[in-house]
């Protein structure tokens, strides 16, 4: 069975801004290994779990498709500090939490993670099925048929009852 989680950290850096409304903002910055400190980190978010699941394999294989795959990190400001709520490779789950209004930023996925997810993603992946077509409806060919077969029988009915069609 392939490893479905993994522990890591996650770095965010206090950035200075000019502005009148506020003075900083919080950017994520790097990740690591759980236990280790993130590259240019001054706030450490660790032992964030990583996990994988089967249904999302199409979207991690989306992820590892673009130039430069990314850790997604969804996170929450509470006393104006961030607070992580989840980390993800998938990019569909990132753009559900952008949707809903959360705060998601990403930092490039380490070489060592790129394999991990892409075993795991091809591993459980379900090509789509392919859809039958709908053949609820009649085609037009079907349904002019019907017409000028309703035509005919009413023309035929219409001169044996000697009535003038109209």
């Amino acid at each position: 069975m392939v490893q479905r989680d993994v522990a890591v950290a996650v770095g965010f850096a206090r950035m200075a801004l000019a502005s009148r409304w506020v003075d900083h903002v919080w950017q994520l910055v790097s990740m690591a290994p759980a236990g280790q400190m993130p590259a240019g980190a001054q706030l450490v978010c660790d032992n964030l779990t990583l996990r994988l699941f089967a249904d999302e394999a199409d979207n991690y294989l989306l992820n590892l498709s673009a130039e430069v795959p990314m850790l997604f990190v969804v996170y929450r400001l509470e006393d104006e500090i961030p607070v992580v709520q989840m980390v993800t490779v998938s990019y569909g789950e990132a753009a559900r939490m952008l949707d809903s209004g959360e705060c998601v930023e990403g930092v490039p996925l380490p070489a060592d993670l790129l394999g991990w997810v892409e075993d795991y993603a091809r591993h459980y992946f379900q090509p789509p099925e392919k859809k039958l077509k709908n053949k609820r409806y009649a085609s037009s060919r079907i349904v002019s048929k019907a017409v000028s077969h309703a035509v005919s029988h009413a023309v035929s009915h219409a001169v044996s009852q000697d009535v003038q069609p109209s």
